[in-house]
């Protein structure tokens, strides 16, 4: 693998630019909107897209030249193709369209849930994990079958991030919540009793935060967030083991915003050396949405020759990471794995 690639992400509130090469993140630059009060705002986040974009590229490229990386040394413009929040996405590949068309690079349209995963193959010893991926929208068990990334299990409503923002918002907390949460946690004295909703290997949060709104008025907030938390992340365990078992795989990667959590890499780790299997967790730059992994899938997929025209550049925001052909795994590299 050879090369050095710009990748911008911006699928909701992260608007982060990096520039990668085979051995590291060159340089990176991040500008996140922060919402007044509540939730997300798709259309002012990709409005706050827009404002600070040219900023933020501007900085990279400054950055980068100051490391030894000047424009001329970038062999590709990544961008984070979707899913995501469809105007903070368009805003994103309108801008990474114009970086290739005006450096005359190729563009590489990149699946945001799998750059997740391979920034995490790239800086932990994981080969051929099962992956845990827990964010704001999405919560989905994957593993490597057979030229595509596998769902063995996924949220059948909102995703776990959400879900805690969600709770979050109705105890008075800002967002986002799940920190919040989990700093609350550790000073709960009981367990409240929450709805487990595990349907074979799926799940559902959306009650499950509905609940614990609604015990509020008859428990402490420090045990209602203790409770909703060992039941979420029980949830996603119970979810991960069975996936390790029909796999048969020996390894299991963290992945996602909501995987900073301390009590979940706790509870993942436990499950793992019970089973005998290695548990790996990026360092936290990497956990939450960034650049640097939608660069490196693009540096990835430049090597495999897997680019896009402009004409088909679309954003999808509901791009499933199941539909995606991986160019860039050679079978032969995953066998021999313990």
């Amino acid at each position: 693998m050879k090369g050095t690639v710009l990748g911008i992400e911006g699928t909701a509130w992260n608007l982060s630019a990096a520039i990668v090469n085979e051995n590291d993140v060159v340089a990176e630059v991040t500008h996140t909107y922060v919402p007044p009060i509540g939730g997300i705002h798709p259309r002012e986040a990709a409005q706050h897209h827009a404002r600070f974009a040219s900023h933020v590229i501007g900085k990279l490229l400054e950055e980068g030249s100051k490391k030894g990386v000047s424009i001329s040394m970038i062999d590709g413009i990544a961008f984070s193709q979707g899913p995501g929040l469809g105007a903070c996405l368009r805003t994103v590949a309108t801008a990474s369209r114009a970086l290739s068309l005006s450096l005359g690079l190729p563009l590489i349209g990149v699946n945001h849930c799998l750059a997740h995963i391979e920034v995490g193959r790239w800086k932990t010893p994981a080969r051929d994990p099962v992956t845990l991926y827990v964010s704001g929208a999405n919560s989905q068990v994957l593993a490597y079958k057979m030229g595509k990334y596998r769902v063995f299990g996924e949220t059948l409503d909102i995703g776990l991030g959400n879900a805690l923002d969600k709770f979050a918002r109705s105890a008075g907390l800002t967002h986002p919540g799940g920190p919040k949460i989990e700093e609350l946690a550790r000073k709960a004295k009981n367990y409240i009793p929450m709805p487990y909703v595990v349907k074979g290997m799926d799940l559902s949060f959306s009650g499950l935060s509905t609940a614990a709104t609604d015990a509020l008025g008859r428990a402490s907030l420090e045990d209602v967030c203790y409770s909703f938390q060992e039941t979420a992340f029980s949830m996603v365990v119970e979810v991960t083991e069975r996936a390790l078992a029909h796999t048969g795989k020996h390894e299991v990667l963290l992945a996602g915003g909501v995987g900073a959590n301390t009590r979940l890499r706790e509870m993942l780790k436990i499950m793992c050396e019970e089973r005998g299997a290695n548990f790996y967790v990026p360092e936290k730059r990497f956990m939450g949405d960034n650049g640097a992994m939608i660069a490196y899938l693009g540096l990835l997929m430049l090597n495999s020759g897997d680019i896009l025209s402009v004409e088909k550049s679309h954003v999808n925001p509901n791009f499933r990471p199941d539909s995606v052909d991986v160019t860039w795994i050679n079978e032969k590299d995953l066998e021999g794995d313990p």
